[in-house]
This record gives structure tokens, C-alpha cells and sequence, in this order.
């Protein structure tokens, strides 16, 4: 008997430690309750096993079956939330909620059942216990059950202790799989959410290059002959037009005419042109309203009269048409109609086509505008040409005007740094000059015979300072041409490197250091160190000396004491890279007109008017990112960029 219990305990503690390793192996909770339940086997009779968690904090009728394997009942479905009856109704749910053990027998429940209280919603068990999974507070995760169907397989005390000790180890393990399980769930319905929404925006920027394109048709096309079958194709973009149809109404003469038609059944249209009243054209025309109908409605009004004498094929499945209106003006009308039962357009086809068909009137009416004038625009063709020469040449000169101003950039931070190394090269020659005046002397003692062991070891002390001070500042002079070099060469260059931003960021200030020194303004950086970009390190370097130089000029009056922070961090692929100073700040007005061309608020007195401008471009351009910029007045300035990490990648993307 002793020896029955003591395999018994091994098994137990085995368990126990494979709860543990599964605890830390396993991603997945239906994977880790497997294990489990293979493991309990090898303890007790576990053929009917099964864990209910609590889907929402609070509410411990609201769980999902995660784990579920009975002899008898169907296994729920374990991504289907369950409501669980009251706790006297249910014994999973008096579990979750009292936070106790639970151990009923058959009888035990047929007796409840005779007193008017029915436990559980499955079938009745010859043995059931349940312990509930508790976390690190004592609140409820949820419940973890075992029962027996027969007689012969019962469980003891030690059965149900043992069960209670598993239970309490399970629960361990579960907090940690169970958030990763919400958490992952949460990033699905996210994503679902993410597709529709990016379902949406493409819809959207379909219908904007849609519209884009009948503006430009409506700009380049003289005539609207030309228009209808390029229309054709761009509705066809957004929704299916296998049948189509324009009509233009002639308010002069009362007549409908169509320009252009493609149908399924008949190869031309039954009449080219037609007195207004006729047709379906003339009844969304005398409504001014899209109309969406069914094979019903159609045929209802046509019976009824609504639809004087429809033309062509009325064997239709569904149809739509919009009228082309411009205030109260109608040009004619769009019409779509299938005769497949398959395709049945919605009122949001409508929408759409109702969309179209008013920039389609709006395209139509420039059109006839631009006819109007064609012959007041031919005597302004060449003061047009003129003053596109003129607009050629002012944006020549505003280019070479942004190049210069990088050029300058660069040409003072060649003049700071030179500046700057002068001092400690200047330092170099000093200590240089006197080591040799020094050596000099030293032989002179040396020859007259006078050179005692004083004079010796002054002359040592004597060589030892200057070869300090000698290595001091070369060192200093060598960091500063260093990172100047790197500096200037990215800024000259258009190419694609790897670089640490941490370590780049730094060797920018280290450049800009002439600029910052005697300033009461410090510079905080806090960017991973291990943050790698393969980028356009010359654009980086260009938008950090722009924002520092522009926070000096502008954000600090005269000595005013300050602070810049820089900080870089990681969001996906792309960077988060934000810079933030505690300056004057700038009113409404001023930060509307931040980022145009010659724009400052210092003319005259070292602003440019670009530094802000080609900083924006940078940003947009070759990083192709964002850029949002916040601002009030004694509130400092705050720009928060947001780019690719890799540009490789985003381009190859792209």
C-alpha cells in the first residue's frame, strides 16, 4: 500500500513540474489544458474533464469552455462566449463565484433537483468536483471540473485533495497564457477592424482618384464626345457597369439624347434621341433624385404609369440612375442596370453613382464654360505662356534658393567647427612652442655643464604637462573633424546607410556644439541605444541641425536659459522620433504658416525663411514621413516625425 502511494506521489510531483515546463513552453491555452488533462490521467480517472474562464472581469456567469472532453455531453463551442445559469443552478457557476471547491454526488443532485433547484444544463454525473482557478488576488479565473459517469470510478478525499493542489497550480500557469490569450484575441478583433477600415479608405481613395480623373478628363477633353466612355470605365472601377448609359438633357429643345450606351443585350441604343417625358431618363430627371429599383418596382412603375413608355430591354434583376445636377440645373442622367441576379446593387452603389453623377455635372459644366471662352483664351495664350515662363523661373530660383540654403547650412557648421578646433589647435601650438624653447634650454645647461638632477626633473614635469595638453587637444580636435566629417559627408550625399540614431544624433550636436556653446540651453537625448535606421543619414542630420538652429534663432530670446529634448523610439517599421523645446512658442498664425517657403519671424536677423521649409520637405520627401508640429505662445514648439525604419523596404514597397 505504501508503495501504491508513494508511485502515486511521484506521478503527482512529475505533474506538477510538467505544469510548470508547459507553463513557460506553451503559447497556447488549449495546448497547455491538454497536457494538463494527459497528465491528470496518469493520477485519477479524468475521462470527463473541462475549463470554463471568465470571458469578463466581474461577471462569472459570462466564460468560455477553453478546454472541454466529456463521454457523454457535445463539447461547447470554445470561442463562444456562455452564460451560466445562478450559482444555485449551476455548479460550475457556484464554483467561480463562492471560490470554493465543489463535490457532488448523483444523489446529491437528483435530491436538489426534487427541491426545485436544477444543477447544470448536462447530463447528471455519478461523481462531479470542481475547484476554481484563482489568481495571485484571489479573484476568479474560472473553473476547473473532472467527473464520472460510473460507479465503479469515484473520487476519494485524497482524490479530491490532490485535484484541489492541481487546481491551485493550474491557476498559476493560466494567468500568464490567459492574458496572452485575451491579448491575442484583442489584436484579432483589431485587425478585423483595421481590414474594414482599410477596406473603407481604399473604397475612399478609389472614388477620389475616380473623381481626380473626371476632373482631369473634364480639364483636357475639348468636347464631351470623349468624355462618356472614359466615364465608363472610371465608374466600372468602383462598381460593376456591365450596362451603362448616359443621357444629356437640351432644355432648348426639350429632347433627351444618348451620347453613349453599352448594353448586354441590345448592341445599340433603341433610339438616339427622344422627347423628354419618355423613358426612365425622364423620370429621374423630373424627380431630380437617384432612384434604386428591383425587377418589382421597375415593372410596378410601369404599370402604374410613373415610367412613360420605358425604352429598351425591361428584363432587368436591378437598376439604378442619378441625375447630373449642378444646383438646380440638370445636364442628363447616369444609368446602370444589371440583368444578372446575381449582381443587385445597394443604396450604397447609389450613393456612389449619385457622387459621380454630380461631379460629372460640375466636369460637364466646365466643360461648357471652357467652350465658352475658347476664343478669349486664345488672345490670352501668350501672356498665359509668359507668365508660365515667369512661374518656371520663380520656382527655378526658389529650388536653387533651398540648395543654397543647405549649402549655407553647411558652410556655417564649416565655420563653427573650424572655429572650434582652433582653440585646441591653437592650445597644441602654444604647448608645442614652449616644449622646444624648454628643450632648448635643457641642452644649453647640458653643454655648460650646469644641468643638475633638479633641472632635469623640472625639464620632465615640463615635458609631461605639454604632453597632456598636446594629446588632450588633438584628441578633442580629432573627435570634432570626425564627426564633422561624417556629418557634412551625409549632407552632400543622397545614399541609403546603416547608422545607429543614438550615436548619429550625437555626432550632429557634437558638430552644432560651436553654436550651442555659451548658450544656456541644454540638449537631451533619449533614443535606444541599440535603435539601427538604414535611412538617408544626410536627411536626418539636415532635420536635427534645421530644428536646433531654428530653436536658438527663434524659440530663445537673447540669454534665456532652455531646454531641447530629442527622443527616438521604435513603433512597428517605422521610427516615432520627437523634438521638443521650452522657447517662447509661436501664436496660431505663425505656426499655420511655419512650414512655407521665406516665412520667419527674424528677417534681418539671420532667418532665411527655409530652414523650416526644407525640413518639412525632408520629412515628406526622401524619409517618407509625417509631420505634425504643436505650438502656443510660452508653451515651446513640439515637431513629431514619424518615418520608416528601413527605406529599402519602404520602397521596394512602394
Amino acid at each position: 500500500m505504501m508503495e501504491v502511494r508513494l508511485r502515486r506521489l511521484e506521478a503527482v510531483q512529475s505533474m506538477l513540474l510538467e505544469i510548470g515546463q508547459r507553463s513557460t513552453s506553451c503559447t497556447d491555452i488549449v495546448q497547455f489544458l491538454r497536457a494538463v488533462h494527459g497528465a491528470l490521467g496518469n493520477i485519477m480517472y479524468a475521462a470527463n474533464f473541462y475549463v470554463a474562464l471568465n470571458e469578463r472581469d466581474g461577471d462569472p456567469h459570462a466564460v468560455r469552455f477553453v478546454y472541454y472532453i466529456d463521454e457523454v455531453d457535445e463539447a461547447p463551442d470554445p470561442h463562444e462566449v456562455a452564460r451560466l445559469a445562478s450559482p444555485e443552478q449551476s455548479p460550475t457557476a457556484w464554483v467561480i463565484l463562492n471560490r470554493q471547491r465543489l463535490v457532488l454526488t448523483a444523489s446529491e443532485h437528483y435530491s436538489r433537483q426534487s427541491e426545485g433547484e436544477l444543477i447544470g444544463h448536462g447530463t447528471v454525473s455519478e461523481h462531479w468536483m470542481g475547484c476554481p482557478l484563482l489568481d495571485q488576488n484571489g479573484q476568479a479565473l474560472g473553473a476547473i471540473v473532472i467527473q464520472t459517469y460510473d460507479k465503479q470510478h469515484t473520487y476519494s478525499e485524497e482524490d479530491q485533495a490532490l485535484f484541489a493542489l492541481i487546481a491551485n497550480h493550474v491557476s498559476s500557469a493560466l494567468q500568464g497564457l490567459q492574458s496572452m490569450d485575451r491579448l491575442e484575441r484583442a489584436v484579432r478583433e483589431r485587425t478585423l477592424r483595421l481590414e474594414h477600415e482599410v477596406a473603407e479608405r481604399r473604397r475612399a481613395e478609389s472614388l477620389q482618384r475616380a473623381l481626380y480623373e473626371i476632373a482631369s478628363l473634364s480639364a483636357s477633353v475639348s468636347d464631351s464626345g470623349a468624355l462618356p466612355a472614359r466615364l465608363h470605365e472610371i465608374i466600372s472601377g468602383l462598381l460593376t457597369a456591365r450596362n451603362f448609359l448616359i443621357a444629356l438633357y437640351h432644355p432648348d429643345s426639350g429632347d433627351i439624347s444618348i451620347p453613349y450606351f453599352v448594353d448586354e443585350k441590345d448592341h445599340e441604343a433603341p433610339v438616339k434621341r427622344f422627347r423628354y417625358g419618355l423613358g426612365m431618363s425622364s423620370y429621374v430627371l423630373r424627380h431630380k433624385r437617384p432612384e434604386l429599383l428591383d425587377a418589382a418596382r421597375y415593372a410596378e412603375l410601369a404599370a402604374s404609369g410613373e415610367i412613360n413608355e420605358p425604352l429598351g430591354s425591361k428584363d432587368i434583376a436591378s437598376w439604378m440612375g442619378a441625375p447630373m445636377l449642378l444646383g438646380d440645373e440638370a445636364y442628363g442622367v447616369i444609368i446602370v442596370q444589371s440583368y444578372d441576379n446575381s449582381v443587385l446593387y445597394t443604396q450604397s452603389d447609389l450613393d456612389v453613382l449619385a457622387f459621380m453623377a454630380s461631379h460629372v455635372a460640375v466636369a460637364l459644366a466646365r466643360m461648357r464654360a471652357d467652350r465658352a471662352i475658347l476664343q478669349a483664351k486664345a488672345s490670352l495664350e501668350e501672356q498665359n505662356a509668359a507668365l508660365n515662363h515667369a512661374l518656371t523661373q520663380l520656382q527655378t530660383a526658389q529650388t536653387e534658393l533651398v540648395r543654397q540654403e543647405k549649402l549655407a547650412s553647411l558652410g556655417r557648421l564649416v565655420a563653427g567647427v573650424a572655429h572650434e578646433i582652433n582653440t585646441p589647435l591653437g592650445i597644441c601650438v602654444t604647448a608645442t612652442s614652449h616644449l622646444v624653447q624648454e628643450l632648448k634650454l635643457v641642452k644649453e645647461d647640458l653643454a655648460a655643464g650646469q644641468l643638475d638632477e633638479d633641472g632635469l626633473n623640472g625639464f620632465f614635469d615640463t615635458v609631461d604637462q605639454s604632453l597632456r595638453i598636446l594629446t588632450t587637444n588633438t584628441q578633442r580636435a580629432a573627435a570634432l573633424v570626425r564627426s564633422f566629417k561624417q556629418v557634412a559627408v551625409d549632407q552632400s550625399s543622397e545614399n541609403i546607410r546603416n547608422f545607429n540614431l543614438s550615436k548619429y544624433v550625437a555626432e550632429v550636436l557634437l558638430s552644432l556644439q560651436p553654436k550651442l556653446k555659451g548658450k544656456p540651453v541644454k540638449v537631451e537625448v533619449n533614443c535606444p541605444p541599440d535603435l539601427q535606421l538604414d535611412s538617408f543619414p544626410g536627411a536626418v542630420s539636415q532635420i536635427v541641425t534645421n530644428m536646433v538652429m531654428n530653436s536658438l534663432v527663434h524659440g530663445f530670446d537673447g540669454d534665456q536659459p532652455g531646454t531641447i529634448r530629442i527622443t527616438g523610439k521604435l513603433d512597428g517599421d517605422h521610427v516615432l522620433f520627437d523634438y521638443s523645446d521650452d522657447g517662447i512658442g509661436m501664436d496660431a498664425v505663425t505656426l499655420g504658416q511655419l512650414f512655407d517657403p521665406f516665412f520667419t519671424t527674424k528677417r534681418g536677423s539671420g532667418g532665411s525663411g527655409l530652414g523650416a521649409h526644407i525640413l518639412y520637405n525632408l520629412v515628406t520627401g526622401p524619409l517618407g514621413g509625417t509631420i505634425n508640429v504643436h505650438s502656443a505662445p510660452g508653451m515651446g514648439l513640439h515637431y513629431q516625425l514619424r518615418f520608416p525604419r528601413d527605406q529599402r523596404k519602404a520602397k521596394a514597397a512602394a
